[in-house]
């Protein structure tokens, strides 16, 4: 059923693209982030370079699990033959469209530091990096969003642009190429953008090729729309081991992880959600992250889990005394390969925060005194959308998602 979805999605977009392009309409980012109704955030518009994209042989068809490297791509091929030989000798740990062999895996010794059997964050193969599940500095939240570009996010990236709030986007390769000018707009107000993979696949389940091309294709997917090749990236689910974490490293990738989880993005009833960031908003409360700050897994997937974040933001802000980007909280002040792009550090973050006398900073930071008004348990009080036009926002590759997910 779901692969049956995924490819008539696929042949629905392609198709749209093509007849788009016969009668094409540029747009730009800033034209695009004006809008304010959904049906129009989420209508396909053309933009040339997608087009020579779409046209080259070099790219995965999108929302298709990139299994092998594009024949026409021999930079890809290239650089993945000059890694092969030190790829760690694991096995997939299931099969595309089956289960993970979890039940079958030796938890206990955990060989293959593999995070969905034993949330295994320290690598046993020498010289690869621990992932990132916490943030270093105290009562410090690492803000962050799962899946996007979502086509109607506008509503929502305007309220983080009014708290002054910046975040880190994880994006998914295959919806960066649907709405570019949505990637865009991250990169415009000044959000930090990782990678995702391109199809939304556990990736412990790939051959080593295929771990490499899903990673690869959606770092060039960021790079082609925005300009900016990202230096992080998250896998979907958590789902990694030390061959998966070897060929990122090798692609020079950090892995960002979590330890708090909304399922936001679960069948489980919104009163249960809530509980969820509750819990992560008590534990800051009670003293948890005195130390050590927290990762929490939310999505900009649809308008639920955007509200959800609208909703908390208020409460997430009087628990903690800042919120940040990860970059920020890791004091990495150049999250991109190049160098016109540059974040804060966090002392400059939270010295900015401090100063400001009008709600949380441009800089990126939002703390307790930064939200006026803001009491624990507040609501935010603001509606992105009514509930009829929730429902008209979801686009087919939306809609797909969804039901991936």
């Amino acid at each position: 059923m779901r692969s049956t979805f995924f490819g008539s999605a696929l042949l629905l977009l392609r198709a749209s693209g093509a007849l788009a392009q016969a009668t094409p309409t540029p747009s730009t980012e800033a034209q695009v982030a004006a809008l304010d109704d959904p049906t129009d955030e989420c209508t396909y518009r053309y933009w040339p370079p997608l087009t020579a994209a779409n046209t080259s042989n070099n790219w995965p068809w999108i929302w298709v699990p990139a299994t092998t490297i594009p024949p026409g791509d021999t930079a890809a091929q290239n650089l993945f033959n000059s890694m092969k030989s030190g790829i760690p000798n694991i096995a997939p740990q299931g099969t595309l469209g089956g289960s993970l062999n979890i039940d079958s895996y030796d938890r206990v010794g955990d060989p293959d530091c593999w995070w969905s059997a034993s949330q295994c964050t320290k690598p046993k193969v020498s010289g690869i990096p621990e992932d990132i599940a916490t943030v270093p500095e105290p009562r410090t939240l690492g803000y962050g969003f799962d899946d996007g570009p979502n086509c109607s996010h506008n509503a929502f990236y305007t309220y983080l642009t009014e708290q002054q709030q910046k975040a880190t986007m994880f994006f998914i390769g295959s919806n960066v190429l649907d709405w570019p000018l949505q990637a865009q707009r991250a990169v415009a107000d000044g959000h930090e953008i990782c990678a995702h993979t391109w199809s939304h696949r556990n990736m412990t389940m790939f051959e080593d090729e295929g771990v490499f091309a899903e990673i690869y294709y959606s770092v060039q997917a960021i790079k082609l729309t925005t300009g900016y090749t990202t230096k992080c990236w998250r896998p979907p689910f958590g789902d990694i081991d030390d061959r998966v974490r070897y060929i990122a490293n090798q692609l020079g990738l950090q892995t960002v992880l979590w330890k708090y989880d909304s399922f936001d993005y679960t069948a489980q009833p919104p009163a249960q959600i809530q509980a969820n960031y509750d819990n992560l908003i008590n534990n800051a409360t009670s003293g948890t992250f005195d130390t050590v700050g927290a990762i929490i897994l939310t999505h900009e997937l649809n308008n639920f889990t955007m509200q959800l974040a609208v909703d908390n933001y208020p409460k997430l802000a009087a628990a903690f005394d800042h919120i940040v980007p990860i970059a920020v909280a890791l004091n990495q002040t150049n999250p991109y390969i190049e160098t016109n792009f540059t974040m804060q550090t966090f002392a400059e973050y939270t010295a900015a925060r401090a100063n400001s006398s009008s709600g949380p900073s441009g800089s990126g930071s939002a703390s307790k005194a930064g939200v006026t008004g803001a009491a624990k348990g507040d609501s935010a009080g603001v509606a992105l959308r009514p509930a009829t036009l929730a429902s008209a926002a979801l686009t087919l590759a939306g809609a797909a998602l969804a039901l991936f997910l």
